[in-house]
């Protein structure tokens, strides 16, 4: 069931439910910071996610993590929109070399959803995930095969 808005657009029509987040006593609001952190974690939480975030938000993570006693920030490469009863999450990850993308982003889309509407009550309604770049082993001094070199000497024949 959904509404036409004036733009033309089509939103979803207000379906009456009780929110979780919403009682007879008060309501609960919960901070974007929150959702973000929790949507970091869990999409970390999945095998063959490297990292989170664009290249600067890495290098500024990275820099950051060599201050002594600097804690590391959950959210990088997470932006959320949350709303009353709704949250929408983008999430920009890094992802090992040799794992198929697309089941990759269906886990991490799922890892997510469950811990956010769990934890918060929120209704998430759209989990994007951008993929910024392929960790290689050979990026930090792993096993990386040897380029082969090409002999240069004069061949008699």
């Amino acid at each position: 069931m959904s509404t036409t808005t004036t733009s033309g657009s089509t939103a979803p029509a207000p379906t009456g439910a009780p929110s979780a987040l919403q009682s007879d006593h008060g309501s609960t609001r919960i901070s974007e910071a929150v959702v973000s952190k929790i949507a970091g974690l869990a999409a970390r939480e999945v095998s063959g996610v490297h990292a989170l975030g664009g290249g600067t938000a890495r290098a500024l993570g990275a820099l950051r993590g060599r201050i002594p006693g600097a804690a590391t920030n959950a959210s990088y490469g997470v932006a959320v929109e949350v709303g009353e009863k709704q949250a929408a999450i983008d999430i920009n990850v890094v992802v090992e070399y040799g794992v198929s993308i697309a089941d990759l982003a269906r886990t991490v889309r799922r890892n997510v959803i469950t811990a956010i509407e769990r934890m918060t009550g929120l209704e998430v309604v759209e989990v994007n995930i951008a993929v910024d770049d392929v960790r290689l082993p050979s990026d930090d001094g792993g096993d990386a095969p040897e380029p082969k070199k090409l002999d240069a000497s004069p061949r008699v024949a």
